[in-house]
């Protein structure tokens, strides 16, 4: 490297290349960490880190898209749209793309500040977590985790994903729960879920001993994630005997690692003994959570949307639309601005403002297993070693 060079890069103090840095496409970054030994330095420093990751936030948004569909070749998609125009901004090379029919298929469990937390559990349970930039292109396989069942036994495995402002650490968290079948229509719980947290900054699992989580079966063990205020979210429910169930939002806060619970709307239907939901699930809306409620009828298939309307308030759950699958189609994700993202029956997808009832034509399609979600472009992972994170 010539001298003109290493003058240019120890020229300016790291305060003005900071800002300059920031502002740049994540590409053109990490780019400049070939410049010169400084500047990767700097790049790599988890304190430029953390300040361009609040610059994406307050300034680039995103919606994050996965797609995957079987027709003559496997197709998995991951793609990122400008969340203003809904623009292709770029596509993503998976690294764990499958070859054939035979290869796990992934789920994302969810995103947080750029990494994506992906399991092979959409169809079985394997055990296989990936924390993924793809910005970077870097991603760390997480460990086995510790707590497992005898393939004989029946249970559910709950994974939910973010971040613990506290420590400055992405936590995953593992929820085993022992179910036993009750009249071929609902598992019923026959004892506390068992948790297990994986945290990035130490690379290990452990188990949830100091406050354990009440006595009850999560209603889904599949759908993405719920992580808002620094909590995740879950739907569950647990039997009071003679055939009645309490539903309610089981609250994992991330920081202190304790358990509370929401209580839930009245609603008619519970999933339980007799009629069966087709789906019911709680998402991300705002700064609060929202809840889906799918139903049928003889005559039609529609979903009840609930939203609460004060986070953490039960009495502010309030009934804000009913739609017809046929119509509209049904909810696949949200917007940061609150908007929720429906997929029709003729694989568009669409967002509709709750309040407003304004719809927008995302002109986007899509196929089965559709993840859709906010995101922000980060450098999360450009500081870990190569036996930590497998750039590819």
């Amino acid at each position: 490297m010539s001298d003109n060079v290493k003058v240019s890069c120890d020229s300016l103090p790291d305060e003005i290349v900071t800002q300059i840095l920031i502002r740049l496409p994540i590409k053109s970054i990490i780019t400049c960490t070939s410049v010169c030994k400084a500047w990767k330095s700097l790049i790599q420093n988890p304190t430029f880190i953390f300040t361009h990751l609040h610059h994406s936030i307050n300034n680039n948004h995103y919606l994050f898209f996965r797609f995957y569909g079987v027709e003559e070749d496997i197709i998995e998609k991951y793609t990122l749209y400008n969340d203003n125009d809904f623009i292709l901004h770029t596509r993503f090379d998976f690294p764990l793309e499958p070859q054939n029919k035979d290869d796990p298929i992934f789920r994302v469990v969810g995103t947080c500040n750029g990494l994506v937390c992906l399991s092979d559990d959409l169809y079985i349970y394997t055990n296989e977590f990936f924390l993924w930039n793809p910005c970077v292109r870097k991603f760390v396989k997480l460990p086995y985790p510790n707590l497992t069942y005898h393939p004989d036994r029946l249970f559910r495995a709950s994974i939910g994903f973010g971040f613990d402002a506290e420590t400055n650490d992405y936590k995953v968290v593992r929820m085993l729960s022992l179910v036993v079948d009750h009249n071929d229509d609902l598992d019923i719980e026959i004892d506390r879920p068992e948790v297990e947290v994986f945290s990035l900054a130490t690379g290990e699992w452990r188990k949830v001993t100091s406050f354990l989580p009440p006595i009850c079966t999560l209603m889904e063990d599949r759908e993405p994630q719920t992580f808002v205020n620094g909590a995740l979210h879950w739907l569950a429910f647990r039997s009071t005997g003679d055939d009645n169930l309490v539903h309610f939002v089981l609250v994992f806060d991330l920081g202190d690692e304790t358990f509370c619970e929401i209580l839930l709307p009245e609603l008619l239907n519970y999933p339980g003994y007799g009629r069966i939901q087709l789906r019911t699930y709680v998402s991300v809306y705002g700064n609060s959570i929202a809840l889906f409620q799918s139903r049928d009828s003889d005559y039609s298939e529609y979903e009840i949307i609930w939203v609460m309307k004060e986070y953490g308030v039960a009495s502010s759950w309030t009934k804000v639309l009913t739609i017809d699958y046929q119509d509209q189609g049904w909810a696949t994700g949200s917007r940061r601005n609150g908007e929720v993202v429906f997929e029709s029956y003729e694989w568009q997808l669409f967002s509709l403002n709750l309040e407003t009832r304004e719809k927008k034509d995302l002109r986007i399609s899509s196929r089965t297993h559709t993840f859709v979600d906010s995101y922000d472009e980060s450098l999360v992972l450009l500081d870990k070693a190569a036996n930590s994170a497998v750039t590819y």
